[in-house]
């Protein structure tokens, strides 16, 4: 990593399933990845290039990037000098609840990956500053000041709106997200993927390009990643992780951890 660069990892001490993260990058790259929670990044300054789907935006000081769950992501420094922002990972059961409370019947979507509101960036701030006070009250109430202002003016309570068709395609990747998440400690190859859909090795590579536009490697990688991470939480060792979750060896879950988490396993583990 660039001695320049700064980043820093923990946890919300109201909300053990809400990590924050802050950090100052310049060169760094990542590369795609998902998150089984949302992904709620304040830009303080610079500005971000990110790719979330299909799409390429930019989000400049100031603006508040959103990814939804399982929503492939990257990100890049958008002008010189990089950018710097203050992040919070808001699990799906948190955010579902707090939705509920304000009167939603569904989990919070949000449509919008960049969103300009002075507003709630100023309660971002106040909250991700929060999380770090001796005042347990002070923090648990700056953040759910918060995430109501972001689900109440922003989110979509009516579901997503681009929902996947259900096709051939999006049967079969069901089939092949079972196999993965069953065997993400073994071999896994495009072969045993088509034998599970009785299809050929080919119409696998089509099946995850329509499904979620990327590869079947991408996606394997992605799967072993977050497994490791939960493993990690859990306690168990580095290198046990890594080779639980699949990874030839705890090097090679580093450099896939920084490269998608902007962040060592090891820092990743004394933030939890």
């Amino acid at each position: 990593m660039d001695a320049t660069e700064t980043r820093k990892y923990w946890r919300h001490p109201c909300f053990p399933d809400l990590g924050l993260f802050k950090a100052r990058f310049t060169r760094h790259r990542y590369e795609l990845h998902t998150h089984p929670t949302y992904v709620i990044a304040l830009i303080t300054a610079g500005c971000e290039r990110i790719r979330i789907g299909r799409h390429s935006v930019l989000a400049p000081a100031g603006t508040i990037a959103i990814v939804n769950p399982e929503e492939w992501h990257d990100g890049e420094q958008g002008a010189d000098g990089g950018w710097a922002y203050r992040t919070f990972y808001p699990s799906v059961p948190l955010m579902a609840g707090l939705a509920r409370e304000l009167g939603g019947d569904v989990d919070p979507v949000f449509l919008h990956a960049i969103i300009e509101d002075s507003d709630l960036a100023e309660a971002l701030v106040a909250a991700h500053e929060g999380s770090t006070s001796q005042d347990a009250t002070k923090a648990e109430a700056s953040l759910l000041v918060a995430l109501r202002h972001l689900i109440v003016r922003h989110g979509d309570w009516s579901g997503r709106s681009e929902a996947i068709e259900s096709s051939g395609s999006r049967q079969r990747f069901s089939l092949y997200e079972d196999l993965v998440e069953s065997q993400l400690g073994s071999q896994l190859d495009l072969q045993r993927l088509a034998d599970a859909a009785r299809v050929t090795r080919f119409q696998v590579i089509r099946d995850f390009k329509k499904a979620i536009g990327l590869t079947p490697a991408a996606y394997i990688r992605d799967r072993r990643l977050r497994r490791a991470s939960s493993l990690i939480e859990q306690g168990l060792g580095l290198a046990d992780a890594a080779i639980a979750a699949g990874f030839a060896d705890q090097s090679h879950l580093s450099r896939s951890f920084r490269a998608t988490r902007g962040m060592t396993p090891g820092m990743y583990r004394r933030g939890g």
